[in-house]
Parts: structure tokens; sequence; C-alpha cells
């Protein structure tokens, strides 16, 4: 039994140390950062991830640091309906990942 419990332990903490290296970064910080030049212009993302998806809407943004770096992440909406996720690397403006939205 103690190898079992010690084996769910260590599953649940390599499980919750992955959540633990993205940090959502609020409004305020955003904008600081954004203000120092240390991430691009918002406009400027969400032009990039509307680039992948032309005629598509933005319907939620957001900004975190994982692993060090930030990442923008864009939810879009097409014109047939169809939901994507964007994430850009806020300081270059690269597209990281552009997938639909299951």
């Amino acid at each position: 039994m103690n190898i079992l419990t010690a084996v769910f332990a260590a599953t649940a903490l390599a499980v919750t140390a992955g959540y633990a290296q993205a940090k959502d970064l609020g409004p305020d910080e955003a904008l600081k950062l954004r203000d120092a030049g240390t991430i691009q212009s918002f406009e400027k993302l969400n032009a990039a991830a509307l680039a992948k998806h032309p005629n598509a809407t933005v319907t939620d943004t957001e900004l975190e640091q994982e692993y060090g770096k930030y990442v923008y992440q864009v939810e879009l909406r097409d014109a047939k309906g169809v939901e994507w996720d964007v994430e850009l690397d806020a300081v270059s403006g690269q597209v990281l990942k552009d997938h639909q939205d299951t």
C-alpha cells in the first residue's frame, strides 16, 4: 500500500508542477510589459492571429508567462462559426500554435 501511495503522490506532484509553470498575468501587469516594450502591442499581436484566420473576430485574449516566456493567447471565431486558439510569443509575435478549439 505504501508503494501505491508514493506512486499516486508522485503523479499528483508531476501533474500540478506542469500547471504551476503557467501564470496568468493581469491587465495591469500586461500593460506595464507593453509600455516597457518588453512585449509587442496587443493590436500587433491580434493582427498576427487574425492574419492566420482572415475575417475572424477576436473573442478573448490572455497573456501568460509559461516557462519564462510571455505567451499571448487569442481565441477567434471565423465566419463559419469555427473557434480557433492561436498562441503567440508576445515578445517576437511569432505564432507558436494555431489549432481549432474542440
